[in-house]
């Protein structure tokens, strides 16, 4: 039990640092001057090249079952479908708010995790999940220009939600590096389909400035390969819905950078304030409720 513990406290560091990481996204997903499809694609192409390298270097095996290898490809539809409506909502609204939308991962969670692992739904998790409904109504209510924008922030947590609840039990099995390795290639194979499919591929010149690439660079090593392998590592002892809760704090590093670099751009309403205050003091008060609860 001792072990345990430690290793789910090891785990939760980890993951803290991992999401800290991720605050760097939503900046980015601003500073990039392609598309969110367009850089999407070169961020799992980054990535899946610097996977494999590991891979190569390390003599590590790839080989999974032909079902394993479906699933994971699968996921990966998911996983690039969650960064493309990621990215479109910053290009539309700010970083700050989509951000913030993307803390109703806890909500989606709450449902998803349960109906997918076939145990029954805590009534604390749907109360935490109203909180914050609550919170992001008044972020639509008080931020109405951006309203395309939330949707597409909404939709990203949503699918942020199912792939990593579905990864909290792929990783029971399997090996998160090569979890890792095969759902984002999957995600550079579908998003590939996609260009070719828009045409936007075959007119590809890979002819982007500078100062671009040393961000996707950034982009697709450190925040998407990197972060991304020890997000689902750490589910080995951590729960999907634990995981949503410590992702929460993304919109708090990401909306403080965004300030920081853009200034008043990111600058909302009160009432964006006070929406994405009720959502953090549900996300934080959670594992106190939980804590307190275990004790009685």
């Amino acid at each position: 039990m001792p072990g345990k513990i430690e290793n789910s406290n090891k785990n939760l560091l980890i993951l803290h640092f991992t999401v800290f990481v991720w605050g760097f996204t939503g900046i980015l997903g601003n500073l990039i001057s392609v598309s969110a499809v367009h850089m999407v694609w070169y961020r799992v192409l980054i990535a899946s090249i610097t996977l494999f390298a590991y891979f190569k270097l390390s003599k590590t095996s790839l080989r999974v079952t032909k079902k394993q290898f479906l699933q994971f490809f699968f996921i990966g539809s998911i996983v690039a479908l969650h960064w493309i409506l990621f990215f479109q909502a910053i290009k539309i609204s700010t970083v700050s708010v989509t951000l913030v939308c993307l803390s109703s991962i806890t909500l989606f969670t709450a449902i998803l995790e349960p109906l997918i692992k076939k145990q029954s739904i805590q009534m604390a998790d749907i109360v935490i999940g109203l909180v914050i409904i609550s919170g992001i109504y008044l972020i639509f209510k008080f931020e109405s220009r951006y309203t395309i924008g939330i949707i597409f922030g909404l939709s990203a947590a949503l699918t942020a939600s199912l792939f990593s609840t579905l990864n909290s039990t792929l990783v029971q099995k399997s090996n998160p590096v090569i979890i890792g390795f095969y759902e984002i290639s999957g995600a550079f194979f579908w998003v590939t389909v996609y260009r070719l499919a828009d045409g936007t591929l075959l007119l590809e010149r890979f002819s982007l400035n500078v100062q671009d690439w040393l961000y996707l660079l950034f982009l697709g090593t450190v925040c998407t390969a990197l972060a991304y392998i020890a997000a689902v590592a750490v589910m080995r002892t951590l729960s999907a819905f634990r995981v949503a809760l410590v992702t929460n704090l993304e919109p708090i590093y990401g909306s403080l950078l965004a300030f920081i670099l853009f200034g008043t751009k990111e600058t909302m309403s009160p009432g964006f304030y006070l929406g994405a205050s009720l959502i953090l003091a549900a996300v934080f008060g959670y594992p106190v409720y939980k804590k307190y609860k275990s004790r009685n």
